[in-house]
């Protein structure tokens, strides 16, 4: 149009409330709080109360590097304490929360009834899918790295193994013999322990077969040893809720189609993978599977920070955040018509 010229520019929200998990504490506070203040945002860190140092250290230096006194905050304290305030006060115009499905939407219905904007990360039953083409000594290296690496207490690790039944039984006695010589590790809390416990307890009493962990640990701490199990429903509970530990189910498939059925019997969609070395099997599963990330050959965790990360169904609100999907979610775009008077030129 003549004597007119349209921008659309990103403006700031406000104050963002960033509230993280626990189980990488500073990559969590940099992974929100570095698009935050790019979008020229203020924002305020709550931190897990089971990892706050962290947050501490890092908002030291980000005053020692220059950032403005109020624009970066940390707060410390548990949910009820520091998180839920964060939620409700009306001066937060977003809240961008990592953690578990059950605080998510809690804080999506807090944070909605005042029409603030919520960006949530929540939780994942990830599926590894090993093809009867599959390199086995990659696939079991990949699997117990995913499913076990940081006592599996990662939103992206691999606590389904669906396996083809050609493969099924060579790759099950491979990883077992691995997990068993893995040490165990530190799970966040005593409560933690007893709840995955428990779960691997019900599940037994259901009919899964334990192949290696699933006990207490002898000594101090909370630990638990890397834990396999097989034989469960697809559709129990052990198959259907997001542990945050080092356990891992096995599923055996007769073939594609069942696999990818399987990945999409889960509440959740974040991440998947497979391992196969047909390209025509890893694109119709890429097209196929319900699932925010999906890995070729490799590993369900591993976000890369120049992508965006973030899942479907109830790992998230659809967000992405991270790479430049992350300007969406702390910015918003202001449309300006620019119209010209020729008689004033």
């Amino acid at each position: 149009v003549l004597q007119r010229t349209v921008l659309t520019v990103r403006q700031p929200l406000g104050v963002a409330g960033l509230i993280m998990s626990f189980n990488t504490p500073l990559p969590n506070v940099a992974w929100k709080a570095f698009p935050a203040l790019f979008c020229g945002n203020a924002a305020v860190v709550k931190p897990s109360e089971h990892s706050p140092a962290s947050a501490w250290f890092f908002g030291q230096l980000a005053a020692e590097a220059g950032v403005p006194p109020g624009v970066l905050n940390i707060v410390q304290g548990t949910g009820k304490q520091a998180g839920a305030p964060l939620v409700e006060h009306e001066d937060v115009d977003l809240v961008s929360f990592t953690g578990s499905a059950t605080t998510g939407r809690w804080i999506n219905e807090t944070a909605g009834r005042r029409l603030a904007k919520v960006c949530l990360e929540l939780g994942g039953k990830n599926a590894l899918v090993v093809c009867d083409d599959a390199e086995l000594g990659n696939a079991v290296r990949w699997a117990l790295q995913a499913a076990f690496a940081n006592a599996g207490q990662r939103c992206a690790s691999a606590s389904r193994l669906v396996v083809f039944d050609e493969v099924y039984d060579e790759f099950t006695e491979r990883l077992v013999e691995e997990a068993a010589v893995l040490p165990a590790e530190p799970v966040r809390s005593e409560e933690s322990r007893e709840r995955i416990l428990g779960a691997v307890e019900r599940a037994v009493s259901q009919g899964a077969r334990v192949l290696c962990g699933g006990a207490r640990v002898a000594g101090s701490g909370w630990h638990l040893a890397p834990t396999v199990l097989e034989g469960a429903a697809t559709d129990s509970e052990i198959a259907c809720t997001e542990l945050f530990g080092p356990v891992t189910i096995l599923h055996r498939v007769g073939d594609l189609e069942e696999a990818i059925a399987v990945v999409n019997d889960s509440p959740y969609g974040l991440t998947t993978a497979i391992h196969t070395a047909s390209l025509h099997r890893a694109l119709r599963f890429a097209e196929r599977v319900q699932a925010g990330v999906v890995v070729i050959n490799a590993g369900t965790h591993g976000s890369e920070p120049h992508m965006g990360f973030g899942g479907v169904k109830q790992s998230g609100t659809g967000w992405r955040e991270a790479g430049v999907e992350a300007l969406d979610v702390y910015s918003d775009w202001k449309v300006v018509n620019l119209v010209s008077d020729p008689a004033l030129t």
